[in-house]
């Protein structure tokens, strides 16, 4: 889709986070051990999960893919940020800034959906124990995980060929530390009707509906637990949901503060913050979360460690 052939934007200015200028250096430091702690941190997972048979089972075969999205989803936003914050530059091409608009929706569109297909996980299991190996087969834990792909690939091009269209004359500067849909829409000169149409039906369509997926198989499970009410029970959920609802929680907390919650159409220093939690401490706190509170995620990790001091030796 081409662009208004008025429109002269060849690059946008991002003027990054509400920080004073001799904050600066402090703030790069803290983001840039929190960016490494989350890329550390999910491949860890990924390589424990990989490494140890006894995690080869569909909620981890999730967890994997959750932790391959999370730490994509941060490398969107953080190196670019980080790369100003040192090089004391604000600009951003314009190509760059709609590839970075097209994969920060791609992944975080497929966390809701991987989201999702981890709550159906955890239904099945809880709920119907004795057929879960039938139900959650490797064939489906394949096909959720494509679909899931492909709904996220299919909204970010759309909201992308959308945004291409636009024009921006009347100004380039983005009051935001990434190229955000949101404030492009804001900072576009075009009539923008039809994003916005875009983004109210399709995209909270994407936030939405995993959202009340997640809460009708929570709420399932919750039925299926006070049915058989015991200390044993209760235990057991919570050993193989809570890691699971607190990510949820912070994840859909985070979105409903940043797109739900109004704001005014001037600078709002509150969903800079917000982005940041978003595209950076979640990800960031996910590996802590399921490996401290995951009884199997610690023994792998003991296990990998024993190994290799072993083989030192």
């Amino acid at each position: 889709m081409r662009r208004d052939n008025q429109s002269s934007v060849s690059e946008f200015l991002l003027l990054g986070l509400p920080i004073q200028p001799e904050q600066q250096g402090m703030y790069y430091a803290l983001f840039l051990g929190m960016y490494l702690t989350t890329v550390l941190g999910n491949l860890l997972i990924i390589l424990l999960i990989r490494l140890d048979s006894r995690l080869h089972t569909p909620m981890y075969f999730f967890l994997s893919h959750l932790a391959l999205t999370d730490t994509s989803f941060s490398s969107v936003t953080a190196p670019k940020m980080l790369m100003n914050m040192l090089t004391h530059t604000q600009s951003i091409s314009y190509a760059g800034c709609i590839c970075q608009e097209f994969f920060y929706v791609l992944f975080a569109d497929l966390d809701s959906f991987l989201l999702t297909s981890m709550a159906y996980d955890r239904y099945v299991a809880i709920c119907h124990p004795l057929h879960y190996p039938r139900i959650m087969s490797q064939n489906l834990c394949f096909l959720l995980v494509i679909v899931s792909w492909v709904l996220s690939s299919a909204n970010a091009l759309f909201q992308t060929l959308l945004l291409a269209r636009l024009s921006f004359l009347r100004s380039n500067i983005l009051h935001h530390f990434f190229c955000d849909l949101s404030a492009l829409l804001k900072l576009s000169s075009s009539d923008t009707t039809i994003n916005q149409l875009a983004v109210l039906t399709v995209g909270s369509a994407v936030v939405t509906l995993p959202l009340i997926c997640i809460l009708v198989s929570y709420g399932h499970i919750g039925a299926t637990i006070l049915r058989r009410p015991s200390v044993k029970g209760i235990c057991k959920a919570l050993s193989t949901c809570g890691s699971h609802l607190s990510v949820v929680s912070m994840y859909y907390g985070a979105i409903i503060a940043l797109y739900f919650v109004p704001s005014s159409n001037s600078t709002n220093d509150k969903d800079v913050i917000v982005s940041v939690l978003y595209t950076l401490v979640t990800p960031m706190l996910n590996p802590f979360i399921y490996s401290l509170r995951n009884r199997d995620m610690k023994g792998a990790l003991r296990n990998i460690i024993r190994r290799g001091t072993i083989s030192t030796r």
